[in-house]
């Protein structure tokens, strides 16, 4: 496994490997998924998300992209307006109605339910392509970047959108702290929090 920071060169095979592990996602998924199937705007989006963290040097790659987390320090933007312009353009271009109600909720919540106060490494995404799924490169690298940001003193924060992954946090130091549920079905979002004495 070669772990490294990722750079603007990254950022497609990064949005690939996005797209391809959040279209199944319980939260994302129903979201963002259109009842055709078709799946080409996914890459797009998520690739919007990648480029607003790289310039804070926070994304890390495993070999070509196979597993990424996009990481952002607490207090800094997701995106520039620009970038989040674009990404409101792709939801209004290609998902119905209630898709787009959804999109918004979702946004708001993440953003009223993240801890404000005490500095920490927010971790916006973590994925793996399905083709090199069950390897633990994303367990991997999690537990990599912690110790880094242990070393610095940032304790670290996410929000979990796939009950199946609360566990492999728990074993990485998080803890449950809170949660909130998907204006479109319900489905769970549990918030975690790594404390430095994880």
């Amino acid at each position: 496994m070669h772990l490294r920071l990722a750079d603007d060169a990254d950022a497609p095979a990064i949005a690939t490997t996005l797209a391809l592990a959040f279209a199944e996602d319980p939260v994302w998924g129903p979201v963002l998924r259109r009842p055709d199937g078709d799946t080409s705007h996914l890459e797009p989006l998520w690739r919007r998300f990648v480029e607003g963290a790289l310039p804070y040097r926070t994304v890390w790659v495993v070999d070509d992209g196979d597993a990424v987390a996009v990481w952002l320090p607490s207090g800094e933007p997701e995106m520039t307006e620009q970038q989040f312009a674009e990404v409101e353009a792709i939801v209004e271009a290609r998902l119905d109605a209630e898709q787009r109600r959804a999109f918004d909720g979702l946004m708001a919540a993440f953003e009223s339910n993240h801890p404000h106060g005490e500095r920490h490494m927010y971790l916006s995404l973590l994925a793996s392509n399905p083709s090199r799924r069950g390897e633990g490169l994303g367990q991997r690298m999690l537990a990599e970047n912690l110790r880094s940001f242990a070393a610095e003193g940032l304790p670290a924060y996410l929000e979990s959108t796939n009950p199946e992954n609360d566990r492999r946090y728990e074993r990485a130091g998080f803890r449950r702290v809170g949660g909130f549920a998907s204006p479109l079905d319900g489905a769970p979002v549990t918030t975690m929090w790594r404390p430095l004495d994880a």
